[in-house]
């Protein structure tokens, strides 16, 4: 059972290694031609050099990865001992990552090369996004202290129509020093309204055009064509964003109502109270020293507030950077495992038939046993090996054995010597000895 099952493998083993040898020499070339895909992306020159130097490096990839994996094939089934084994097992794998380094990521960029490019134009296209909507939440930052100053200028303005009205604050009704000091702050409150409100418009149609650059930069990256004409319609479109994120960002009010809120308070004058009656001037001293008391309490709270909205972090434009095929994939590698996996597979796939060869040759050399070796021996080299054995013999017992001729029946007179040592190897026929049988066939 075992010597016939050892026969099969064998027979097996010899008839697949026309198959091995085809299988190899189209890996190699699906290798080959994937890298010349792959290489071609990364060398710059006119087209003549690009396409020599792509073909030559392709070809040498093919050749490396076909005689790599043939000597392999070759050697590491019939290597024995363990030693030797794990050397050949170290071998392979530096002789992989090695393939990897120099095919596999290649072929990888010429599987995916176009959807990695996309992948980055779509990334980086959410990036600005996410950079226009910071940069229009700061500039519209100040729009909050909006409400804040609207109630402060109407404070003033209702303030003041009561003053001259019924003469709330000092008890006499009129238009005098409080009267006219409290419009000046209505007014210089209503002024910081106003530019506010102007930034706003400002502002809406910086962010609109925005999105508009945004808008085409999704379709380019979602249309069909070459990706490299893409990418550089991208590109432009990305400059153009860029230059409105910087606008936006300087768009802010923020600073300027910090500047405002600082001369609110630090300019005011408190103006001379101008009645004829004494008393009527100390009731307008008081009110003037409450109102200057209250105007800097708004600035202070003003300024605080735009503090707050200056300490934002800055929205720093994004600079598109383009990058060629093979970039894309290393860089978005999680998101192509799939067309890695192939690519590493088509340089590798030989490792799995040497482990099936050297299974193949470890159960043959079990079922054989210890005439493994002398199973592929010919007739002349087992001739040769007993010969070599008997002088050997003879050598340690100190000269010629002395062997015991018997003679043998003598044919016409003549006597055959003794066995010649070709008689201990090879029965050979004799006409002329005697045979223990009749020549002839009685009939």
């Amino acid at each position: 059972m075992g010597a016939s099952q050892s026969y099969t493998l064998r027979g097996q083993v010899t008839r697949l290694d026309a198959t091995t040898r085809i299988t190899l020499s189209v890996l190699a070339l699906a290798s080959g031609v994937y890298t010349y895909l792959g290489v071609r992306e990364l060398l710059d020159g006119d087209e003549t050099t690009v396409f020599l130097g792509a073909i030559v490096y392709s070809a040498a990839v093919s050749v490396a990865i076909y005689a790599f994996w043939s000597y392999l094939m070759r050697f590491m089934p019939h290597v024995r001992q363990p030693g030797g084994r794990r050397m050949l097992y170290i071998a392979m794998a530096i002789g992989s990552a090695m393939i990897i380094a120099m095919s596999s990521w290649l072929n990888a960029a010429a599987l995916a090369g176009s959807a990695a490019l996309e992948q980055h134009l779509a990334v980086t296209t959410e990036e600005y996004q996410q950079k226009l909507n910071e940069a229009h939440e700061n500039a519209l930052a100040a729009q909050s202290l909006l409400p804040d100053i609207q109630l402060a200028s109407q404070r003033f303005s209702q303030l003041s129509e009561q003053e001259a009205r019924s003469g709330v604050l000092t008890g006499t009704s009129g238009s005098g020093t409080v009267v006219q000091l409290l419009c000046q702050m209505s007014n210089q409150l209503s002024g910081l309204q106003g530019e506010i409100e102007g930034s706003r418009t400002q502002v809406k149609t910086l962010f609109d055009q925005g999105g508009e650059h945004l808008a085409a930069m999704r379709k380019l990256v979602s249309s069909q064509g070459p990706i490299a004409e893409r990418a550089n319609a991208y590109g432009d479109e990305a400059v153009a964003l860029s230059g409105l994120l910087t606008s936006l960002e300087q768009t802010s009010i923020a600073p300027a109502v910090r500047r405002a809120a600082e001369d609110l308070g630090r300019s005011f004058i408190a103006p001379i109270s101008d009645a004829a009656d004494a008393d009527l001037r100390a009731r307008q001293s008081r009110v003037v020293g409450t109102i200057e008391a209250s105007v800097k309490a708004q600035s202070d709270a003003l300024a605080a507030a735009a503090d707050e909205i200056l300490a934002r972090p800055k929205v720093e434009p994004l600079r598109f950077t383009p990058l060629s095929a093979p970039e894309a994939v290393i860089r978005y590698a999680r998101d192509f495992l799939p067309s890695w996996a192939g690519a590493i597979s088509i340089d590798l796939l030989p490792a799995v038939l040497i482990f099936v060869l050297c299974i193949v040759q470890d159960v043959i050399r079990r079922e054989e046993g210890e005439e493994f070796d002398l199973g592929d021996m010919s007739a002349a080299e087992m001739m040769r090996a007993l010969r070599i054995q008997k002088k050997l013999q003879a050598a340690e017992e100190g000269g010629e054995a002395t062997v015991n001729r018997e003679a043998r029946p003598a044919y016409d007179g003549e006597i055959v010597g003794p066995p010649s040592e070709e008689d201990d190897i090879v029965q050979r026929n004799r006409p002329a000895a005697t045979t223990p049988f009749p020549k002839t066939a009685a009939r």
